[in-house]
């Protein structure tokens, strides 16, 4: 397998400007990398609390988010997130972060200023930023570990997790103690959620650690020239003049068999980030690419699923292929919700699926999750698996706005493990199924059905298939019979489309384009529908 098959050349990625391909020679991507899928946020936070608690005096830790809340646990009482990197930093750890400053008075506003503070009290440095274009937000989700005297022990964490209230969540989605805020009643008191991220050691870190440095060291003010603002970052303790981050590593150690691939999304803006002025949409690019590439089986997990621009190219590779089999999980009901914002997402989403469902047919399949007492669960995950090949975990959606117009990170992998089993090759183009990516398919597929199904039994891409839609039609029977019996097991629902008004589509049409799912291309890209 050629990896410049499934990933993006540099030039394909199309922004010269930063130096995250340039470092490696010009190869955009980096090998020998050890990369493993961390489902849910207890298996996360607790992988997470483990590599704090490796750090020195001399290390540095390097945190990106949307929001964070300061007393979010990630191991048990004692273990708040604020408190533990404040004591990092009084102890000789470089602490360093950006979490979005957002719009205007916001709860979220409100929580990141407390968490930048009680960190930069304590001789941290995280800085509320709001560099970003009109309508969009900051919502690359990392953390990364650098280790002074030992860079093979160097981390990255990468996804869809913030460290936040309600990720805090297992496979049986009883849901954080310390809850979500959702704009949906209907998730419960205690939402269940369930997503992803992926820690990487090897050359990747550093690749992250790029990026999240060329966010750090920008020169466009972080917005204080507003009085408010400015009082904002005076109550944060934001520092006035940032500490250089630590130099870049050489010759990085090689730890395991994944090649990976960073992707990022930048907007094209009014005033240019300096690397990336006409911005960047390798993620995008990324995804089109591996599409077109899709034989056999396409998995997504999706917070939205209701960008018609993003879902074409997947519509696209149904109709060539007649045995490609798509399988997409995405929440119940949509966030936000209200009378115009939720009413706009329904019709969005209804567009999507009846598209795929018209390209498809019944080799398409969507389903949302719930827990044992039939309250459904928030899907939160952004992850894409293609023909046990191609694996993509990130902050991504898969949508317009994920794909131009607000900043995101993800990482594409590729194992060099190819994976014996049969079918040993399933989209039969002579380049064999690999381990992690089909591993992380069968994982999830076992937490969806209640774990009722040996992995193995699902390898193959039409039973697994067959055994999904078979576990949600049972539930489904049950909870049509007044729920008579014993409920089967399994969290997998057929998700029911939301129906909108014909009579207000212009005007929730006019809100999904230009509020929910915006376009941050630059004007010949928009006129080309390119990417």
């Amino acid at each position: 397998m050629r990896l410049d098959d499934w990933f993006l050349t540099a030039e394909e990625r199309g922004n010269s400007h930063s130096a995250i391909d340039r470092r490696h020679g010009g190869v955009a991507w980096t090998e020998g990398n050890l990369a493993e899928v961390l489902i849910d946020g207890t298996e996360y936070f607790t992988r997470l609390y483990s590599t704090l608690c490796s750090v020195a005096p001399g290390d540095s830790v390097y945190l990106a988010g949307l929001e964070g809340d300061a007393d979010e646990r990630l191991a048990g009482p004692g273990t708040e997130v604020a408190p533990m990197l404040g004591n990092l930093a009084q102890q000789g750890v470089r602490v360093s972060g950006l979490v979005w400053r957002s719009h205007g008075a916001s709860y979220s506003e409100e929580k990141n200023l407390i968490f930048s503070r009680a960190v930069n009290s304590a001789g941290g440095e995280v800085l509320l930023d709001n560099r970003i274009r009109r309508g969009g937000s900051h919502h690359q989700k990392i953390v990364v570990v650098r280790h002074e005297t030992h860079p093979a022990d160097d981390t990255a964490f990468v996804g869809g997790m913030d460290l936040v209230h309600g990720r805090h969540d297992d496979h049986h989605h009883h849901g954080d103690p310390q809850t979500a805020d959702l704009d949906h009643t209907d998730y419960g008191q205690r939402p269940g959620w369930h997503d992803v991220q992926v820690v990487l050691r090897g050359a990747t870190v550093d690749d992250i650690a790029l990026t999240f440095g060329e966010r750090w060291d920008d020169p466009t003010p972080l917005d204080t020239r507003n009085p408010l603002r400015w009082l904002m970052h005076r109550l944060s303790d934001n520092p006035a003049v940032r500490k250089p981050l630590a130099p870049d590593r050489v010759n990085a150690p090689r730890p395991g068999p994944h090649a990976v691939q960073v992707l990022r999304t930048y907007p094209a803006r009014r005033k240019p980030y300096p690397f990336a002025p006409d911005g960047e949409r390798s993620i995008a690019r990324a995804y089109i690419k591996a599409f077109s590439r899709a034989r056999s089986l396409i998995y997504l997990e999706d917070q939205y699923l209701w960008s018609f621009d993003a879902t074409q190219v997947i519509c696209d590779a149904l109709r060539r292929e007649p045995e490609l089999r798509v399988v997409i999980i995405i929440p119940r009901y949509p966030d936000p919700s209200g009378r115009i914002a939720g009413a706009a997402s329904a019709l969005g989403r209804q567009r999507v699926q009846d598209a795929l469902y018209a390209a498809g047919g019944d080799r398409v399949a969507i389903y949302d999750v719930e827990r044992e007492d039939g309250t459904a669960v928030y899907v939160h995950s952004k992850a894409c698996i293609v023909d046990d090949i191609w694996l993509a975990i990130g902050s991504d959606n898969l949508n317009r706005r994920s794909w131009t117009h607000d900043s995101e990170i993800s990482c594409a992998i590729l194992d060099e493990t190819l994976d014996e089993r049969e079918p040993r090759d399933p989209a039969r183009l002579d380049e064999g199924a690999r381990k992690l990516a089909r591993d992380t398919r069968l994982r999830l597929a076992c937490e969806h059905t209640g774990g009722v199904t040996h992995p193995d039994e699902l390898i193959d891409p039409r039973v697994w298939f067959d055994t999904l839609r078979r576990s949600a039609e049972n539930l489904d029977d049950w909870h049509g019979k007044a729920q008579s019996g014993p409920r089967p097991p399994g969290h997998l629902r057929a998700h029911q489309i939301e129906r909108v008004n014909a009579a207000r589509h212009g005007l929730l049409h006019w809100v999904h384009s230009h509020v929910l799912d915006p376009d941050g291309r630059p004007s010949h890209l928009k006129r080309d529908g390119a990417f």
